[in-house]
């Protein structure tokens, strides 16, 4: 399987909720506010997420080289880190040793500020739920089950299987990721033997790509079935954010996105589409900071084939203020499947002339590669390799 040439450190973040699952053994279905941990406590229980957050995170000791963890203190992911040695840094302290949602979500929050790569958490569908209530959709998740109940989609089958797909992540094999749903259940009405599961959101997920052997197919015919799959996704966004200016970077991909909207697009320049009409065209840089201020608005954007630069060439009307204003999480990068493999594992590039910004975007980002189909891919500036 294909791998990407990196040499930057993999940033993990790291959240166990220490009492998840010690209600199940006890048959207290759940493990969901003080009262029940503390009769559960009481009663013996034994808490066993710590047991099954390390025999996913064993799956990286022999790679610890390339990760460091961002944790929260104690049993909530310092103790795991010092015992596998692991390096890690803090990023917060829980006030009691028996930790509440609050404390997960504070935990969550401190991970998005540190612009972790990817959030492995340890827990059960009330851990799944506060991790979302924060997160949403901007960092890719993965869960380790160790919760009485796991009705969420975002978990591993196993804690041995989420070591792997953690392990492929980390090691840069191409991995996709998908939307999955999180899911709860009224536990005081599952006492009672009624289950009412409910959706309370979604986060992308990793998971195991066999696309390799389809890639190589490629064509001229198959990449327009592509494209047009990809410019379905795109126009599905536009429509659902109608007040959002788009801003379309340069390129055939985005061309064809335009195309299919019907829009007079510059191959070579920027425009500006809002509801799916076109707002300018061939903007400057100076014309694109002025049209975007106080305005809601996401860049669509493609890599340059065989180079791997999304920023940097050819679109250097994207300059750094307009990058700073718009954020890492509005890019929406889009490429076939088959321009990534042609990039024989290179991480992508931005050269915006700011040396800080290039550095803040490192990182892993989505690639819109289908219809409701994504990978993750580096961006890796500042240590870029060729491949071996």
């Amino acid at each position: 399987m294909s791998q990407f040439k990196s040499s930057r450190v993999f940033k993990l973040g790291l959240l166990v909720n220490p009492f998840a699952g010690i209600g199940g053994a006890l048959a207290l279905k759940g493990s969901d506010g003080a009262e029940i941990r503390e009769k559960a406590l009481a009663m013996g229980a034994e808490k066993k997420a710590l047991d099954k957050a390390r025999l996913a995170l064993e799956h990286i000791v022999s790679i610890k080289e390339q990760v460091t963890l961002y944790v929260a203190s104690g049993d909530m992911g310092e103790t795991l880190a010092r015992e596998l040695g692991l390096s890690y840094s803090l990023v917060y302290q829980p006030a009691n040793i028996q930790t509440e949602s609050q404390d997960t979500e504070a935990t969550a929050q401190a991970l998005l500020d540190e612009q972790v790569d990817l959030i492995l958490f340890a827990g059960g569908d009330g851990t799944a739920r506060n991790v979302c209530h924060v997160i949403g959709n901007s960092v890719p998740v993965l869960g380790v089950p160790a919760g009485c109940k796991i009705h969420s989609a975002v978990y591993a089958v196993t804690p041995g299987a989420a070591g792997r797909v953690l392990k492929q992540v980390v090691m840069g094999e191409i991995v996709s990721v998908s939307d999955a749903q999180v899911m709860d259940i009224d536990e005081a009405l599952f006492r009672q033997g009624k289950v009412n599961a409910q959706q309370f959101g979604e986060m992308q997920v990793p998971t195991e790509l066999r696309y390799i052997q389809a890639v190589k197919m490629g064509g001229k015919e198959s990449d327009e079935l592509v494209l047009a799959d990809i410019a379905a996704h795109i126009i599905e966004i536009i429509e659902d954010h109608p007040q959002h200016l788009f801003v379309m970077g340069s390129g055939s991909t985005v061309d064809f996105i335009m195309q299919e909207m019907g829009i007079e697009n510059t191959l070579l320049g920027v425009d500006l589409i809002k509801n799916q009409q076109l707002i300018a065209s061939d903007v400057t840089a100076e014309e694109l900071l002025n049209l975007t201020a106080d305005q809601s608005y996401k860049l669509v954007l493609t890599i340059i084939g065989g180079q791997g630069h999304i920023i940097g060439r050819g679109n250097q009307q994207l300059s750094p203020s307009f990058l700073k204003n718009l954020g890492k999480e509005n890019i929406l990068l889009v490429a076939t499947k088959s321009k990534i493999d042609n990039l024989s594992g290179r991480a992508l590039i931005v050269d915006s002339g700011d040396l800080a910004l290039d550095q803040q975007m490192s990182g892993l980002i989505n690639i819109i590669t289908g219809y409701h189909d994504q990978v993750l891919y580096p961006i890796d500036n500042l240590h870029f390799k060729e491949p071996v």
